[in-house]
Order: structure tokens, then sequence, then C-alpha cells
């Protein structure tokens, strides 16, 4: 009795984490067309990566690592974006973690501040890892993750998508479920501080 109630147990916390780590988050309600008001410069001669992060979500250390291997595969043909969400009350350099730095050592990325989370609205981001992709007219061909589950590096649908989009102009997904922490409060656009399994500081 005691070795099935152990098993049972064990197989529970296992399904719970599976669970978890397969749990998308909220998906972005991106515009279809670049929104006129953001700050980040589209170019008209290649399309344009915008990717929103939690500076200290562990989950997106590896849709940092994907985007990585994404731009060794798309040199010179995108223009990358990665926005670091910061709310407004928190201390200079918050958002100025790990993550922060891996993505500024990525050759063709962009890294940025967004105090108080306001590029990451406009562009309708609700979760860590959000990856939108617009032609050089400015509309949306790509919404969704670059990670197959929470914190899992590997094959994807939606890096093999936006490298598709990128190379030979097509690809058979437009849209990939996104694994991560909330970006914003619940029914807030206030930055959320708090993250997965973590506490924040200030």
């Amino acid at each position: 009795m005691v070795a099935v109630l152990w098993l049972s147990l064990i197989s529970c916390g296992l399904w719970v984490t599976w669970s978890y780590q397969n749990t998308p988050g909220e998906q972005a309600s991106a515009p279809k067309y670049w929104p006129l008001t953001s700050r980040i410069q589209r170019t008209a001669t290649q399309p344009t990566l915008v990717l929103a992060i939690h500076p200290h979500c562990p989950c997106s250390r590896a849709t940092i690592g994907e985007l990585a291997l994404l731009m060794t595969h798309v040199q010179g043909l995108v223009n990358a974006n990665v926005l670091f969400v910061k709310p407004h009350e928190f201390s200079e350099s918050w958002e100025k973690t790990d993550l922060w730095k891996s993505a500024s050592s990525i050759p063709g990325v962009k890294v940025m501040t967004d105090e108080g989370g306001i590029e990451a609205a406009r562009f309708g981001s609700r979760t860590s890892g959000q990856a939108m992709l617009y032609d050089t007219n400015g509309q949306l061909i790509f919404n969704g993750g670059i990670t197959s589950s929470r914190g899992h590096s590997g094959e994807n649908e939606g890096r093999s998508a936006i490298v598709s989009l990128l190379r030979a102009d097509t690809s058979a997904t437009n849209e990939t479920p996104v694994f991560g922490c909330p970006l914003f409060e619940r029914s807030s656009e206030k930055p959320k501080e708090e993250f997965c399994h973590g506490v924040h500081q200030k």
C-alpha cells in the first residue's frame, strides 16, 4: 500500500510538472499592421521581428537561446528587436539581467528597455517569449512562441516558421503557442512584477 501510494504521488507530481511545462501562456492580440506609434525602427528593406521578454522569467532563457539559433540562419535577412518589459517604479537596470546580456550578445539583435510595457502593449503582447514578425509592408506574418514548451530548447514550429518566412517567403505555420511568464497583471496593462516560481526585486 505504501509503495502504491508513493508511486501515485510521484505520478501526480510528474503530471503536474508536465502539464505546467506544456500549458501555453496568453497569445498576443497582435495588430495586423505595424503600429505607427511604435518607437521601434521598422525598415522597408527587411522584415521586422519583435520579441517581448520579462527580464526575470526563467522560461525565457530557452527563448533567447532559440533566438540565437534563429539568427544564425537568417543573419542579414531581418531587423530583430527584443523588448525587455520594466515596471515604471522599479530601479534603473532592474531589467538588465542575464537574459539582457545574452540577447545583447546575439549578432544582428537590438535590445531595448520597454519602460512601463508601453511597446509590448502596442503589439498586444501578454506573455514573455512572444514573437511577432512583420513583412516589409508592415503586415503581420507570424505571431507566436519560438519554443515547444516552457523552458525547453530544441527544434520547434515557431523558429522553423520564421526561418522559412525569411528565407523562402512562405510557411505552413503562421501562429504557434507561446510559453512563458505573464508580462502584465491580469486584466491590467501594468507590467507584472513577479515571475514563474520566483520573487521579484526592486
